[in-house]
């Protein structure tokens, strides 16, 4: 639970803040360890947990890389900070600025008051800020931290700008064909009944097609629900996150992007953590928790295990059908010489221009398939219909 406090700290200062407790008498003692004096403390309302889900990541970008201009100028962080909060319209994220502000006023490292927001702040983004604490660089990390986010962000939203178009597609296909199956193809069932003819196939198979759609709304509707349901919560159980995931990087056309993403994912923050001198089992762990795929995650748990016992990264990725055997050598090229951090951003750089090509490709050939499937499925309707109406103009 979260629970919103006043206290006064052994200077006398008044502050607020949150704290994440089980109850308010453990809030209570975890701030008196800290050594604040509790003036008051109460549980946050469902209201503010809802914002909080509400703070984008653009905005956490925006934030970050403010901070990162303003403390490599000089500017003390809490007061860089408290320049934020002043121009900060979100109330949620205004909250947890005065947090992290009190925080780091009681004395408190940059990252452990981060990591009391971990909805907000992801464990690489808390890593990388406790890399920079030990060698006194906040101002350069905050400014590749922001560099960081903002690439997810990109790639994230390319990602979803080019899945939006099939989405949209699929969903006026389905539109239109429950129209003209419901509503359509109904207005013309009475005139073909009436004339006693013997209507084609198609027509027939369209026909009952659309009396069991109408008929049996109710079951169609429950069998949808009850499809999307399925889908969301067999996701969160192993076989169906390990069906779903296997599904994304093996499936026709988005397979070798998905693939791509995660791997320029990946890389990324290897690179980045290794840059900042995030030790290497830490490194390859956090790496795991963001790959997004299980059969990647997987992977990069048994690349730490043989780490641990001593081998190279590049001996633990080889083989694996996952990684592109000229990535691999890449790997291994920057582990001889010593300049993996380089070679690994330099890969990053180039995935992501892979992801951007991968994604025109993938947009240009779902267009015309999406177009086809549209075409197919109303000109069938239509000509189901046509084909009758031939019939009744015919003399005789």
């Amino acid at each position: 639970m979260t629970f919103e406090y006043e206290a006064r700290d052994a200077l006398g200062h008044t502050m607020q803040g949150m704290v994440e407790a089980g109850s308010a008498e453990e809030a209570t003692q975890q701030l008196n360890r800290d050594g604040l004096s509790v003036l008051s403390i109460e549980q946050a309302g469902e209201v503010g947990t809802l914002l909080t889900r509400g703070v984008t990541k653009k905005e956490i970008v925006y934030t970050t890389n403010q901070l990162a201009v303003m403390v490599e100028t000089g500017i003390t962080l809490s007061t860089a900070i408290e320049s934020i909060i002043e121009q900060e319209k979100n109330p949620t994220l205004k909250r947890v600025l005065k947090d992290l502000k009190s925080g780091v006023e009681s004395g408190e490292e940059f990252s452990t008051a981060l990591a009391r927001h971990p909805k907000l702040f992801n464990q690489t983004y808390i890593s990388l800020i406790k890399a920079s604490e030990a060698t006194g660089t906040l101002g350069e990390m905050l400014d590749r931290v922001a560099t960081y986010l903002r690439k997810e962000v990109e790639a994230r939203s390319k990602i979803r700008a080019a899945m939006a178009y099939p989405a949209v597609m699929m969903v006026v296909a389905v539109g239109v064909t429950i129209f003209l199956l419901t509503y359509v193809l109904p207005k013309f069932a009475p005139l073909f009944n009436s004339k006693k003819i013997k209507l084609p196939t198609s027509t027939v198979f369209m026909m009952t097609a659309s009396e069991c759609l109408i008929g049996y709304w109710y079951l169609w509707l429950l069998a949808a629900i009850l499809l999307v349901l399925g889908f969301i919560f067999g996701r969160r159980t192993e076989p169906g996150r390990k069906a779903w995931d296997w599904f994304k990087i093996n499936a026709p056309l988005v397979g070798s992007l998905n693939r791509k993403t995660i791997i320029s994912r990946s890389i990324r923050t290897l690179g980045a953590m290794v840059q900042s001198g995030v030790p290497m089992l830490e490194s390859i762990q956090l790496t795991a928790d963001v790959a997004g795929n299980y059969y990647y995650e997987r992977l990069w748990l048994k690349v730490l295990d043989e780490v641990t016992s001593g081998k190279r990264i590049c001996d633990a990725l080889a083989g694996s059908s996952l990684f592109p055997s000229t990535l691999v050598q890449m790997i291994s090229s920057g582990e001889e010489t010593g300049k993996l951090d380089m070679v690994l951003q330099r890969v990053s750089s180039y995935y992501d221009q892979e992801v951007d090509a991968a994604i025109k490709t993938t947009t240009s050939m779902i267009e015309p398939i999406m177009i086809t499937i549209m075409g197919v499925i109303v000109g069938g309707i239509a000509m189901s219909l046509l084909l009758p109406i031939f019939q009744l103009s015919r003399p005789g």
